[in-house]
């Protein structure tokens, strides 16, 4: 090989590359080339040899440049993750696998009294300081369960904060350690808490303001009772015009003073939820006569023009509801009238029926358009003259109106007049209208044979002894007791046996008339009618009434009231002679009925047609109002009810069965996979529950299963016993994932929550499936809910 010797530039080109290779070589000392061989050419390098000397350190420059930008780029990435912890207000606390600190935030400081000096110290430190005496325990359960844990925990200076920890997990599913976080809370607790105490002095307010009413009520309905009673028996022998006259102005005083005091009740009925609608198809001008008719004479005795336009629409609606939103909305026209006409009149808006009432009164100022609809409120009676009312009469039209769906608006020009609307649904092409017209139901029927003898309860003797008097020139047959102990007495001691009771609610001696209603269709053997003629016009006692099937009226009743209600729970036709029920015959003696409540008149037909022609009684209701007002405890009977009923829901009624002591074997039906309102169905009592659509073979099952158990608490035990064992057999994971599959969560939502995959928990409820013998959701709740299992995963106690 022949050899030259390098020319000047070539040993110039080499000696500045050198040093530029030694500077290279120092930045990349900890790069991934730093140990990285290089050539070295014994002797004189050839001019080959050093090119690709300066090819590698060139390349190694390039490394080096890319490995500074990665470095930086980390470095800053630190730098804001850095900068975003130390100015969150969140406290957060790293712990490594030995649960010791890694690492903590500034704001940390304002939960602990942590200084640099703490890392790698153990967070049973941190524990012994009393902010949250669990925050070891917990700690240590998350590193074992791999399940965040979330508690609200409060500090010795009063502050509160939500504390989670969460598990650290690498990119596989092993744990190297857990994050705390501290949220204060404080400000979120304060604002709950003065929620609260202010819902708690409203709702105190409010039960105060009922209870004063409800004491009012009572109190003067008693006496006006007594003289209801005492004038329309003077009106019978009351002899000669003078004393008609007199006797019957009397009567319209009274009608006056009931009639403020209805206005109370009314509005206790409307918040209690005791007023039904029952909507029919029937002609406005039937409504609309009988207004002008009542209100007639008033309005000329004002020297008022009053003129009703004729209207022979049919509308759907309820009949006398209806009628009292129009009667209170011409009323308080009428009322704030004093010279010029009223009107009342109707005008079809694209399917509505609109019914109009105008006046030229004073008007109404455009701030005050909403005020006048809540109670008390009256425009220019700054002295409370009870002569213009109470100030209840449009709040009334107002609650009817959203209970009935009707739209009330009004429009007003001061000192013009006024224009309250009622907007009404016209009844559908080709719907004849209801036979019965408004007013007729309930009516005596005159001439009519009386039937049955009448049981009157009542503590005040002047109330009782007229109720005695009218009722038997009535032609009933009439006894008498002073309280609940004396009735049980009568009806025990003397051949005696009631055709239908009337009872005061608030009967002395530790028995009410509700009590005494129970005890007596305990004792007779049957459910005997009862009426409860009260003053009290509480929510809780007009629910209480309906709740225990009970007919309720309001005290002063007059006698045309009374004898028409007897008359409709104790038919004419009945034979007054017939022999009372042996108290012998009880409620099993009897074939069981089904109760069927749906909103839906095509499903409740269906279903009724279907268990008639199994041999089966029903009785089918469109809501759980028209259920309780017709219902009778003691009969062996088992409750079909829709999920999703208007007014009062299903779970609802059964929770107000339940806790009346009237449970019901009840069936409830859901719509499709509606699996957490199952379950919620089935802890309110329900002892089964059916999807839509239903089958004809389910629900026979479910009836028969529903009856059978209810009649004999050994099949029901072994239900459950078997229920159980199927359970037996899952794992604790297992039982985890079913309940909250049960409470509706997605697989996704449940597969984050616990930290584990989606395909996992996939798989584990298709074990859980197979291990119960389940084939759908609903089947596995019917079967978890028999095992009586609660939310916590363990079965319940009893």
């Amino acid at each position: 090989m022949r050899s030259r010797r390098c020319s000047s530039s070539e040993q110039a080109g080499l000696a500045n590359t050198l040093p530029s290779a030694r500077i290279i070589a120092l930045n990349v000392v900890t790069g991934p080339g730093a140990n990285a061989p290089i050539p070295v050419t014994k002797g004189r390098p050839s001019r080959d040899d050093g090119g690709a000397l300066k090819e590698r350190l060139l390349a190694l420059a390039a490394s080096n440049r890319k490995l500074q930008r990665t470095i930086k780029q980390d470095t800053a990435v630190v730098d804001d993750l850095k900068k975003a912890l130390d100015a969150t207000d969140v406290a957060t606390i790293l712990l490594d696998i030995d649960l010791n600190i890694r690492f903590f935030t500034p704001a940390t400081r304002l939960v602990f009294d942590l200084t640099a000096g703490d890392i790698g110290r153990p967070l049973a430190r941190l524990s012994s300081l009393g902010l949250d005496e669990a925050l070891l325990g917990d700690a240590k359960d998350v590193l074992q369960t791999f399940e965040p844990i979330e508690r609200e925990v409060e500090a010795r200076s009063g502050a509160w904060y939500i504390r989670r920890i969460l598990p650290l997990q690498t990119g596989g599913e092993a744990i190297e350690g857990v994050a705390i976080t501290f949220a204060d809370i404080t400000r979120r607790k304060e604002v709950a808490d003065a929620l609260e105490r202010a819902k708690s002095q409203a709702d105190a307010a409010n039960a105060a303001k009922s209870r004063f009413l409800a004491a009012a009520s009572h109190d003067l309905r008693q006496p006006l009772q007594t003289l209801v009673l005492l004038q329309e028996l003077l009106a019978k022998a009351a002899i000669g015009d003078k004393a008609l006259k007199l006797v019957a102005r009397l009567g319209e005083t009274l009608d006056g003073m009931a009639g403020m005091l209805n206005a109370l009740l009314d509005i206790n009925q409307i918040e209690a939820g005791t007023v039904r609608a029952e909507p029919e198809t029937f002609r406005i001008d039937a409504v609309l006569d009988r207004v002008k008719s009542e209100l007639g004479y008033q309005a000329e005795a004002q020297r008022i023009a009053l003129h009703v336009v004729p209207c022979a629409v049919s509308v759907r609606s309820d009949p006398r509801l209806l009628e009292q939103m129009v009667r209170n909305l011409l009323s308080n026209a009428l009322k704030y009238t004093k010279r010029g006409r009223v009107l009342l009149g109707c005008r079809r808006r694209q399917g509505k029926l609109s019914i109009e009432i105008w006046d030229t009164g004073v008007g109404i100022p455009a701030d005050q358009l909403e005020d006048i609809f809540e109670e008390y409120h009256q425009l220019g009676n700054a002295a409370q003259d009870r002569s213009l009312g109470m100030g209840l009469g449009l709040s009334i039209v107002r609650r009817l109106g959203v209970l009935l769906g009707h739209t009330v608006t009004v429009r007003s020009r001061l000192g013009k007049g006024s224009v309250f609307t009622i907007q009404v649904d016209q009844s559908p092409a080709g719907m004849p209208p209801s036979i019965d017209q408004p007013g007729a139901k309930g009516t005596a029927h005159a001439g009519a044979a009386r039937a049955g003898t009448v049981l009157v309860v009542e503590d005040v003797t002047d109330v009782r002894d007229l109720l005695e008097t009218a009722l038997a020139a009535e032609g009933y047959r009439v006894a008498t007791a002073g309280d609940g102990a004396e009735a049980l007495k009568a009806i025990e001691t003397a051949a005696f046996r009631p055709s239908l009771v009337i009872s005061d609610y608030n009967l002395p001696n530790d028995m009410d008339g509700l009590e005494l209603a129970d005890s007596l269709r305990a004792r007779l053997g049957r459910s005997v009618p009862v009426i409860i003629l009260t003053g009290d016009i509480s929510t809780d006692t007009l629910r209480a009434i309906a709740l225990h099937g009970c007919e309720h009226l309001n005290k002063p009743a007059s006698l045309k009231e009374l004898t028409a209600a007897i008359e409709r729970l104790v038919p004419p036709s009945r034979d007054p002679a017939a022999p009372p029920a042996p108290c012998a015959v009880t409620a099993a003696a009897t074939p069981p009925v089904v109760f069927v409540v749906d909103d839906d008149s095509h499903v409740r037909q269906a279903v009724r047609s279907m268990l008639e022609d199994e041999g089966r009684i029903v009785e089918d209701f469109e809501d759980a109002e028209a259920f309780l007002d017709a219902y009778r405890p003691g009969r062996k009977a088992c409750l079909l009810i829709d999920a999703n009923l208007p007014g009062i829901s299903g779970i609802d009624l059964l929770k107000r069965l339940k806790d009346a002591g009237h449970p019901i074997p009840a069936i409830m039906i859901t719509g499709h996979s509606d699996v957490p309102m199952a379950v919620e169905a089935m802890k309110a009592g329900a002892s089964d529950f059916l999807e839509k659509p239903i089958r004809g073979t389910e629900l026979l099952a479910g009836i028969a299963r529903a009856l059978e158990q209810a009649g004999d608490s050994g099949k029901l035990t072994s239900w459950r016993k078997d229920a159980a064992d199927h359970l037996a057999g899952l794992t604790r994971r297992q039982r985890q994932i079913m309940e909250m599959v049960l409470a509706g969560h997605p697989s996704k939502n449940i597969a984050a929550d616990l930290g584990i995959s989606r395909r996992t928990v996939e798989n584990h409820r298709a074990s859980i499936m197979k291990r119960t013998g389940s084939r759908s959701l609903p089947a596995l709740a019917r079967l978890a809910l028999a095992a009586a299992w609660t939310d916590g995963g363990a079965p319940a106690e009893g």
